[in-house]
């Protein structure tokens, strides 16, 4: 089968033959309808040799979704020709975090060396993807696979974040949303379709803050050094409620605590390597930070029941898996307007 895969350490990735993968007990193999894109994958790319945590060749691609193609021995709850999403970040099954269904929070993850797929076992942007256990795989119930597939990860990741923050997001609130690209697009739905705070975009691109007008954001914000300050001034100096930093860079980390209010919540979702310093005087009373991760899979099956019912999309850009590299490329130079999708078997 053709599969994308990261080679070699500071190259690009490429599209190479590999063998088809088989099922063994307790597994499933999907065929791929759809792979997503994810900056997170760049970041993977962009890491150095010292220290790189996983191995190579590795096929890429954390948001699958596809049929199934043929089951391991024992598997049981999926048949052949189901359409599933894959839930993404897979943990031991046992803990006290899986038990609750918050495999992202797996305990024993990291000890037994379990891996999402994409991000250290072979992933989505392949014709074929073998997924370890059933578990982990939630029925389309006839979604799109190209407008499902974002969801597990840049509709999942903003919904866990949004769903803490809820309480918080009253009448009169303001959520502000930094980054309207792939994952922040679909916070703003999220945001208009959860809770009644008005909603704030800032964003370095007057595409993205375009697109943040047309899914929703009541405000768009450029986001340069006095981006604070205009937030500031749209919320009569009282700052926002609930902060989403898809960045997490330097400059929009500073913004984010720049914006938020007393007893305000700040969520550092993005992976630009940035930290928020959190101590007396250094953001306003009672401030939480948190930096989320992924989502549950109870909270997968929520984000696509909103899909199904209409309140959230996701802007996606297609591309063959030949023309994988290129996607990347795209994303990488901020061409992207919403999410890019991989079709394996398009």
């Amino acid at each position: 089968m053709k599969a994308l895969q990261y080679r070699t350490i500071g190259a690009p990735p490429e599209v190479v033959t590999v063998p088809d993968p088989e099922p063994g007990p307790g597994q499933v193999l999907l065929r791929v309808t759809a792979a997503g894109v994810c900056h997170s994958d760049i970041a993977v790319m962009g890491w150095p040799a010292e220290g790189f945590p996983y191995d190579l060749p590795l096929t890429l691609g954390h948001e699958g979704v596809g049929t199934v193609a043929a089951l391991g021995a024992g598997v049981a709850g999926v048949r052949e020709g189901d359409a599933v999403a894959v839930y993404g970040p897979w943990g031991c099954g046992t803990c006290a975090k899986c038990a609750e269904g918050k495999e992202n929070y797996c305990l024993r993850a990291e000890v037994l060396g379990i891996h999402p797929p994409g991000l250290g076992r072979p992933g989505a942007m392949a014709e074929y993807l073998l997924v370890d256990d059933p578990r982990h795989l939630v029925p389309l119930d006839g979604l799109d696979p190209v407008a499902a597939v974002p969801l597990t990860d840049a509709g999942l990741t903003p919904y866990h974040a949004i769903k803490r923050a809820l309480p918080a997001l009253v009448p009169g609130s303001t959520a502000v949303v930094i980054g309207a690209g792939g994952l922040g697009h679909v916070a703003i739905q999220l945001l208009r379709a959860l809770s009644p705070a008005r909603v704030v975009a800032l964003d370095v691109s007057e595409d993205k803050l375009r697109l943040a007008r047309e899914v929703g954001a009541h405000e768009t914000v450029l986001s340069d050094a006095s981006a604070a300050g205009v937030v500031r001034e749209l919320t009569g100096g009282l700052g926002a409620q609930a902060v989403f930093d898809f960045v997490g860079a330097e400059p929009t980390v500073r913004t984010a605590g720049a914006v938020a209010a007393v007893e305000g919540e700040v969520a550092i979702v993005g992976i630009g390597g940035a930290a928020l310093p959190v101590g007396f005087g250094h953001l306003p009373f009672e401030v939480s930070v948190h930096a989320p991760y992924w989502g549950s899979r109870g909270e997968l099956i929520e984000v696509l029941a909103l899909a199904r019912a209409g309140a959230v999309s996701v802007h996606t850009e297609t591309f063959s898996l030949d023309d994988a590299p290129l996607a990347y490329e795209r994303l990488h130079a901020g061409a992207v307007n919403g999410r890019a999708v991989i079709l394996p078997n398009g």
